[in-house]
């Protein structure tokens, strides 16, 4: 079983829209998702985000915003940046041993070094959702 792990910065829009998603198409993945910062612990995804997701099958509502932390380098096979800077904050934090490989969502669909978007700061929550989709339609194909 592949445990995966998506981390964007406040995990209200990013990280677990690509949760849900990937839950989606893949139920079988154990799936979780955090942010670096600790600005959302305990909050539900963004109105807007679960807005947009609700149309296309997606519901956010049940997800809470948590803390990434050292000990999910141990919890997980894969873990997942939404960014470069996210993917940093990550590494920054890895245990002295710890081999879980860390990438970024984009490097699935061939866009080494490119960002998802954060629709929080662009408003664009379905551009944002297109990409995740594709990202993790590409993923789930990796990992068969």
């Amino acid at each position: 079983m592949h445990r995966i792990l998506f981390v964007c910065l406040g995990n209200i829009c990013r990280s677990p829209s690509a949760e849900a998603v990937t839950r989606a198409k893949a139920p079988h993945l154990s799936l979780d998702s955090a942010g670096t910062a600790g600005y959302h612990i305990g909050a539900p995804p963004y109105g807007p985000m679960q807005k947009a997701a609700k149309p296309r099958g997606y519901d956010l509502s049940p997800l809470r915003a948590r803390q990434f932390t050292p000990e999910d380098f141990h919890t997980f096979d894969l873990i997942i940046a939404m960014d470069s800077e996210n993917l940093e904050d990550i590494e920054a934090q890895r245990p002295t041993g710890a081999q879980t490989p860390v990438t970024l969502f984009t490097t699935y669909i061939g866009q080494t070094g490119t960002a998802v978007p954060d629709p929080y700061y662009t408003r664009d929550f379905d551009g944002c959702l297109d990409l995740i989709e594709h990202c993790a339609d590409a993923l789930i194909k990796d990992l068969s």
